[in-house]
């Protein structure tokens, strides 16, 4: 086997698990609104079983209903009307030969009341998390000590469903994290002050546990041992410090991470962190402790993690998102297949969408996989295509992704791109700095394309004689979108004024020049780095209130570090008025702004000139993606997926 590490069992305190990886707790926000696991729930988690993983952590399963929500379709221990379920969802795991463990959680601070139906939140000391922004009540001692019941009463529930064990949640700025850290904790009581005092919440819990559910069900508990929050928060030796307390306490294996929502980009890291950029943390504590260590931190490829194991910096695995983006990682890397796997972009849409939804109930998204949140709505493709032949016009993920999926079904894609690259946008998309992670979706789609012998043909422009020849079943029009370009501003059409596709594609190449970039959406500031990483002197200009209103925030947060770092210049509440030959007139503080090159990045329209024609000529004509409505990656992935399932 190639990966023999990897794939070795491993154990954690008496259980055998049947390889070295675990998939990580993620809110999905698929349980029923009482905290039992939906029939989508217990779907999602058994296609990933299914797919061979060694253990999986459920979603952060709220112990308390009173002011431990944090969100609504979130699993829950909290009362005994859950077993039952659990226990369903223990059976559907266990056919697979995978383990299950349950993660224990309390939000603390980091939940609002609204998730809470009023009810405000509570944590060890007053201090207010600045992404909730709503001031907590401070625990009395008392409270404490029936929390720390309900967490031991949560993991009895678990223990009678048939769950494996247990992980308490003791990271990512979470309650019990909150009592870890004097960042948080100002407590004066016996849960406050000292480091031991500040880590008795945690050890009672483990020994609650230890005599109620016995010394061969095992407890683990994911730590953040760098909070990077300097000097008020927890550092790495103290971090350490907590793992030998908490070891000492009796836990089975410790799942090291870092981060709480102030350092949110450690927790879950956007496109542009390195792969393992995390994994000194976890061998810092594997050579501090004798228990078995696990760590994740954008572990994506096989190869990366069979030689984490096999040079002793870690026992098991921990990876969250690659298990979203493709539920089959470990049966296609221990397979010999690796080339095929899906690989998670480290695009956060699974994050957007569980913050962007949340009160909504809505499942859990992936850019990549469509078929996240709707495994029991479509469990297998239907091979009922029966050769017939379906035109795709347009290569970029919509088009690949509908060329995939029919082919999957025994149809006959043929597949039209009219220039000689595929991907579309995401094609030149992926070329800013640490944007290189969303090509391999693009090879993903390439792969399984060619595995899958669809018939693709390149530089060739469609015409209806051409169509009309194949005679087709149905015709999906993937055709993208095209820069916007405002023409009623003076100079727009100037030889110094290009836009988007120019410069990611290379065609345009500019060095050492003054450039004002109009636009701050994602790709403005995106494009923005990669300029001024090329040695340009870039400035932003934005006619919002402020810079990229409508991205979301962590991978905001990301750019906008670098380009801080490159001291590109940011201008918000400034209209672009003229373009001259030196120059751009504004509206705002500025009115000008000296510039050699001037780069359009207003957004994109729907690329569409064909569908009318098609569908006058033609039945069975579906335009998708952004020839339909200019979107996300996601938004054509799942236009194409639903589609292509339903045809």
């Amino acid at each position: 086997m190639k990966y023999s590490k990897l794939f070795s069992p491993g154990k954690i305190g008496d259980l055998e698990i049947q390889n070295r990886v675990i998939m990580s707790s993620m809110g999905c926000s698929m349980a029923n609104v009482d905290g039992t696991p939906s029939e989508q729930m217990i779907s999602y988690y058994e296609k990933r079983a299914r797919g061979g993983v060694g253990l999986i952590c459920t979603e952060v399963t709220r112990i308390n209903d009173e002011h431990g929500i944090g969100e609504p379709a979130q699993l829950s221990v909290s009362h005994d009307e859950v077993i039952l379920g659990l226990s369903k969802l223990a059976d559907a795991v266990h056919k697979h030969g995978t383990k299950i463990f349950v993660q224990l959680h309390h939000p603390g601070n980091q939940t609002g009341s609204a998730a809470m139906y009023g009810v405000q939140p509570v944590a060890p000391s007053a201090v207010t998390c600045p992404i909730v922004g709503e001031e907590p009540r401070v625990l009395s001692t008392e409270e404490v000590k029936g929390l720390i019941q309900d967490y031991i009463d949560g993991a009895w529930r678990a223990q009678q469903a048939g769950i494996d064990g247990v992980e308490i949640h003791g990271a990512h700025g979470y309650l019990i994290n909150q009592f870890f850290s004097k960042h948080t904790n100002k407590r004066t009581d016996q849960y406050g002050g000292s480091l031991e005092n500040r880590v008795r919440m945690a050890v009672e819990i483990i020994e609650g546990i230890r005599k109620r559910c016995g010394s061969d069900f095992p407890v683990t508990i994911r730590v953040t041992v760098e909070e990077f929050m300097g000097d008020e928060g927890i550092q790495l030796d103290e971090g350490v410090e907590i793992c030998k307390l908490l070891e000492k306490a009796g836990v089975d294996a410790i799942g090291v991470t870092s981060g709480i929502y102030e350092s949110m980009n450690t927790i879950v890291e956007p496109l542009s962190y390195d792969e393992g950029w995390r994994v000194y943390l976890t061998e810092k504590v594997k050579n501090a402790v004798k228990i078995p260590v696990y760590g994740n931190g954008v572990i994506r490829h096989p190869d990366f993690a069979e030689k984490l194991i096999e040079e002793g910096k870690m026992d098991f695995i921990g990876m969250g998102r690659p298990h979203l983006a493709d539920p089959e990682w470990c049966f296609k890397a221990k397979n010999d297949q690796a080339d095929r796997i899906r690989y998670c972009v480290s695009c956060l849409r699974c994050f957007e969408s569980v913050f962007s939804n949340s009160g909504a109930c809505v499942p859990i998204e992936c850019s990549v996989n469509a078929q996240l949140g709707k495994e029991s709505r479509y469990p297998y493709y239907a091979k009922d295509g029966k050769n017939r032949t379906v035109v795709i016009i347009g290569g970029g993920p919509a088009g690949l992704e509908s060329a995939r999926v029919l082919a999957e079904r025994r149809f006959k894609p043929i597949l039209f791109e009219l220039t000689d690259v595929l991907g579309g946008n995401v094609a030149i998309g992926k070329n800013p700095p640490g944007k290189e992670k969303l090509g391999w979706f693009i090879d993903y789609l390439k792969t399984e394309l060619d595995r899958l012998g669809v018939d693709i043909r390149m530089n060739t422009k469609v015409d209806i004689d051409k169509i009309e020849k194949l005679n087709p079943y149905a015709i999906i029009l993937a055709t993208g979108s095209v820069p916007i370009i405002p023409k009623n501003i003076p100079g727009v059409f100037n030889e110094n004024v290009y836009n988007v596709p120019d410069i990611l594609s290379g065609k345009i190449q500019l060095r050492n020049k003054k450039v004002a970039v109009i636009g701050s959406g994602m790709t403005g500031i995106e494009l923005a780095e990669m300029l001024a990483s090329q040695g340009n002197e870039v400035s932003v200009i934005e006619m919002a209130k402020k810079i990229a209103p409508d991205g979301y925030w962590q991978s905001v947060m990301d750019v906008l570090k670098h380009l801080q770092e490159y001291n590109v210049k940011l201008m918000p509440e400034h209209k672009l008025l003229s373009i001259e030959k030196d120059r751009v007139k504004l509206e705002g503080e500025t009115t000008e702004l000296l510039c050699d090159e001037v780069v359009l990045a207003l957004g994109v329209k729907s690329e569409n000139s064909l569908c009318q024609e098609l569908k006058s000529k033609f039945d069975n004509v579906y335009n998708i993606g952004d020839s339909h409505k200019v979107g996300k990656i996601v938004n054509a992935v799942s236009d194409a997926f639903v589609l292509c399932n339903n045809l």
